[in-house]
């Protein structure tokens, strides 16, 4: 365990005691410090002096961001919180988070016939062509993951309006419309920072670290798909295979 000298709250700080705390616990998990269990409320308060609404209110955000479960009787369990995606593979996020054991779900915040000059060029289309436009916070085990933004020719998705997109994936409603998923496409992936409206909807500070996923779907070579997806830096990981004959990517 950190003593009190290594941890160090700063009483004469502006910043609440138990935001401090809760920012050295962050620290303390990502180091894996506790991967024998996670302190009780008593052992924090007397590991870091503070009072029981001090170490309530850090252990609220901590088990709201889903980094610890807590159960009646038992002690408190760190949860694991990277969601690995192998490079050089079409997937679908939905089916990676539930392969690796954890439930998908989402926040829909916009499903619908849209315009969207970026995405219509990205599409090969007109800019004023009409597209089905999906906006999504996708969470894992109920932690928000990723900000989702994804628009296809309306002309050819214009059936999943109906869709209810919280529990079920995009190229899942493709198939059950009688539509073609994807079949190839272009990933780029770049670092960014999160403004204040997509790290709040991540459940983070900003300015916070990202990864930016923009893909470009095709189907027969065909642009099918413009997808922006925002990840949270610190929840996804890529992987790469490699052997003695150089890299290999996919499964």
């Amino acid at each position: 365990m950190a003593t009190l000298d290594e941890v160090r709250l700063d009483r004469t700080s502006a910043q609440p005691l138990w935001a401090q705390l809760h920012a050295d616990l962050l620290r303390r998990l990502e180091a894996g410090e506790f991967t024998r269990g996670f302190p009780a409320e008593g052992e924090l308060r007397e590991e870091y002096a503070v009072s029981r609404h001090t170490v309530r209110e850090a252990l609220r955000r901590i088990r709201a961001a889903g980094l610890v479960r807590s159960g009646r009787g038992r002690r408190s369990e760190v949860l694991a919180t990277t969601i690995e995606q192998p490079l050089g593979t079409l997937y679908s996020m939905f089916a990676e988070v539930e392969s690796q054991g954890l439930a998908q779900t989402s926040t829909v915040l916009r499903c619908g016939i849209t315009k969207n000059e970026q995405a219509a060029t990205a599409l090969g289309l007109a800019t004023d062509t009409d597209l089905f436009g999906l906006e999504r916070v996708r969470l894992a085990d109920g932690m928000p993951l990723a900000h989702d933004d994804v628009w296809m020719p309306a002309s050819v998705a214009a059936p999943l309006v109906s869709s209810d997109f919280t529990r079920t994936a995009l190229y899942t409603e493709l198939e059950r419309h009688g539509m073609s998923r994807p079949d190839g496409g272009r990933e780029r992936i770049t670092a960014t920072l999160l403004g204040p409206e997509q790290a709040q909807q991540l459940g983070v500070r900003s300015p916070t670290a990202a990864l930016l996923i923009e893909r470009t779907g095709t189907l027969e070579g065909q642009p099918v798909e413009c997808r922006r997806t925002t990840v949270r830096a610190d929840r996804y990981a890529l992987t790469m295979s490699f052997g003695p004959n150089g890299y290999h990517v996919g499964r």
